[in-house]
């Protein structure tokens, strides 16, 4: 691919919203933030068996099916599944319920599909 000097590379692009980990994951985060943001992974718990656990349906076509087979295999583990749903996957989820989620739930997972 051949680049004039006005045209950022896809490489430095991307190194502009790459966020490094501690464990050495890297996230990138779609947002386009100016100054990326740092994030520290949560320590994982031993058990699911008695959790809740939040689904987030981003409203992406197909991401129920998804979703559905998650909790199947999650409740068979003893967690408790709650569902949510964005009302589009074109913008970030409403305050109200990702305030909803986390004061309801210990974990939360987000389905993105097509």
């Amino acid at each position: 691919m051949v680049q004039s000097a006005q045209t950022p590379s896809l490489v430095s692009s991307a190194r502009d919203i790459l966020i490094p980990m501690a464990t050495g994951i890297t996230i990138l985060d779609p947002t386009n933030e100016s100054a990326p943001a740092v994030r520290q992974l949560l320590a994982r718990p031993a058990s699911i068996k008695g959790l809740t656990i939040g689904l987030l349906d981003i409203s992406k076509p197909r991401g129920n099916v998804f979703l559905n087979r998650i909790e199947e295999l999650l409740t068979e583990r003893g967690a408790k599944v709650l569902r949510f749903s964005k009302p589009t996957f074109t913008k970030p989820a409403p305050v109200d319920l990702r305030q909803e989620i986390a004061t309801q739930c210990n974990l939360v997972i987000e389905a993105l599909a097509d």
